[in-house]
């Protein structure tokens, strides 16, 4: 206003034409606004959007340049007139110049060009002129994109479709566009028009190389897997050479040196090592039953004692192998045998270098002291364990499977916490000294009570060992004669009774009576009924018990008996009778 410029409004150079009149601003070869000089002949109307009125455009003279070469020419530049145009009945109008102030700084899109030049606000592309737009020389065989249509059509790159230029109404006036100039690629920029045109250098089409990148993909993937390969192996080999040998380095842990083996003879190991060459595992078998068990050689001549039920399965005709401990063999014949002390002598022949075990005194024995079981517990043969003595003058009984007592065996035992079982049977229980004491024969079982070790029931520490100076008595009497003696007292027990003691029956076998006549009890003047407490002061609370301490003496040995007769107690004493045994 204040610089003589008309106040009304003024259409902005990015306004839409008016119907009719198609207005294109195209970004053209920088020039001084200033020395322009507009003609009346080439002045646009302008349309205002508020009124829709068109009204001349004060400012915006419009200067369409004449065709030029590639390059313009210098001296259009220094007198700042421009060329006209002669006007062709098929040239769009011309269009009204931007409205803006000279850019000193020449900033695209009216400067001169540049790589960073924005493109232009939002606006509606013109019409191509119907003589086409010149394309400069270089461009000439090209696909637009500065490569080659042979090029092109190889890569299978598709030039971008052609505008065919608008058909104008009749009457409407074409818009003069300036002559686009030659001299640079940049000029043929087109914003709105296909992509991929080139902005300043041309380049192959976008997959040109792809050939060359798979390749190299695919040698880095085989690069790789080659490479997990090799390392994998490595890693393998170094691992399984540390599994072999414990480490990459050789260990060797300290140990002590080898001593000369001894051991103290009244320890464990020096017992087991006196013991053993003495002791001999058995092998019985029969036509309907066979067994395992223990014995120990008693002299030079080849006797060994062992248990009654060990050599029982052999019966008459049965066979029995005998091995000794350094794992010799040898047949052995039975030489007595007694169901009454379990106790039973076999021999072996043509054997030489044996060593008898030496016996000891079970009268000396005291509870606690120290004693070595050794057997063939499971036919586990050189076995050894150890405890001590845990009672003494257990009244045991074992036996009993025909029924009729004849089987049923009566010991006055050793009791010991040693483990003892089936297969140990037979075997000796050894003191400090390396001396038989006693003979394993039994063992207490959780589930059935007292039994031979003939059974399949475990130790839970409770054994028993026949004394020795029982088993010495009858293995000499079966060495002599085959045949084993009794003691008796001649009377005829109630084992039916459940009273504290042991009761004199009534009537005796096959209704003979209770007391034999001229017996050892009848002598010392027992009589039926009598109920017997005590031998050599010593309770007795069954008939069981009384039989066992009977059997504990010889025949002819004196005995002090305590009995209760009609309430009333009474002190005999007696001469122990003899009966065979079988």
């Amino acid at each position: 206003m204040e610089d003589g410029k008309s106040t009304g409004p003024k259409a902005k150079w990015w306004s839409r034409p008016a119907p009719g009149r198609t207005a294109r601003t195209t970004p053209e070869e920088p020039s001084s606004v200033e020395d322009a000089s507009p003609t009346a002949d080439t002045t646009a109307d302008v349309t205002d959007p508020a009124s829709g009125t068109r009204e001349p455009a004060p400012d915006a003279p419009l200067q369409p340049p004449a065709a030029e070469p590639a390059s313009r020419p210098p001296a259009a530049e220094s007198t700042g007139r421009p060329q006209a145009v002669e006007p062709v009945a098929s040239v769009p109008p011309a269009r009204p110049a931007p409205l803006h102030e000279p850019d000193e700084y020449s900033t695209p899109p009216y400067g001169g060009p540049g790589p960073w030049a924005p493109a232009p606000p939002v606006q509606r592309p013109v019409p191509t002129p119907a003589h086409g737009t010149p394309v400069p020389p270089q461009y000439a065989a090209t696909n637009g994109a500065g490569v080659s249509n042979a090029t092109a059509a190889a890569s299978g790159f598709t030039p971008p479709p052609q505008h065919s230029p608008p058909q104008h109404p009749q009457g409407a006036q074409p818009v003069l566009q300036p002559q686009q100039p030659q001299s640079t690629q940049w000029l043929q920029y087109d914003p709105w028009g296909a992509p991929r045109q080139p902005l300043t250098n041309p380049g192959p089409p976008l997959g040109a190389d792809n050939g060359r990148k798979k390749s190299r993909r695919g040698s880095l993937l085989i690069g790789a897997v080659l490479l997990a390969l090799v390392a994998g192996g490595i890693g393998g080999g170094i691992g399984s050479y540390v599994e072999r040998n414990g480490g990459l380095t050789r260990v060797e842990l300290p140990q002590a040196g080898r001593n000369s083996g001894g051991r103290a003879p009244d320890s464990v190991a020096g017992i087991a090592a006196s013991a053993l060459p003495s002791v001999v595992t058995l092998h019985v078998s029969g036509t309907t039953e066979s067994g395992t068990g223990t014995g120990f050689v008693l002299d030079n001549r080849g006797h060994i004692l062992t248990n009654n039920h060990v050599v029982a399965p052999a019966g008459s005709s049965g066979e029995i192998t005998v091995t000794f401990s350094g794992g010799e063999t040898a047949r052995a014949e039975v030489v007595g045998k007694d169901s009454g002390y379990d106790l039973a002598v076999v021999k072996v022949t043509g054997v030489t270098g044996l060593k008898p075990l030496p016996l000891g005194n079970s009268d000396n024995v005291q509870v606690g002291d120290p004693v070595v079981a050794i057997g063939a517990p499971f036919d586990l043969s050189n076995t050894v364990t150890s405890g001590i003595i845990s009672a003494k003058d257990r009244p045991i009984t074992a036996g009993g499977e025909k029924g009729d007592g004849s089987d049923i065996s009566y010991v006055d035992a050793l009791q010991t916490d040693a483990p003892i079982n089936p297969g140990n049977s037979g075997g000796p229980l050894v003191d400090t000294d390396a001396h038989v004491i006693g003979i394993n024969s039994a063992i207490r079982a959780a589930d059935n009570g007292s039994s031979t070790e003939g059974g399949q029931a475990g130790s839970i520490g409770l054994g028993f060992a026949i004394p020795i100076n029982q088993g010495k008595r009858v293995a000499e009497e079966l060495i002599n004669t085959g045949k084993a003696t009794h003691p008796v007292i001649g009377v005829t027990l109630d084992m039916k009774y459940t009273g504290d003691g042991a009761k004199v029956g009534v009537k005796g076998a096959a209704g003979k009576p209770a007391v034999v006549p001229d017996g050892p009890g009848a002598k010392a003047g027992i009589k039926s009924g009598d109920v017997i407490t005590a031998v050599d002061g010593q309770r007795v609370h069954s008939g069981e018990e009384l039989i066992v301490k009977i059997r504990a003496h010889r025949p002819g040995d004196r005995l002090d008996l305590a009995l209760t007769r009609g309430g009333k107690d009474l002190s005999i004493s007696l001469t122990l009778g003899s009966a065979t045994g079988t």
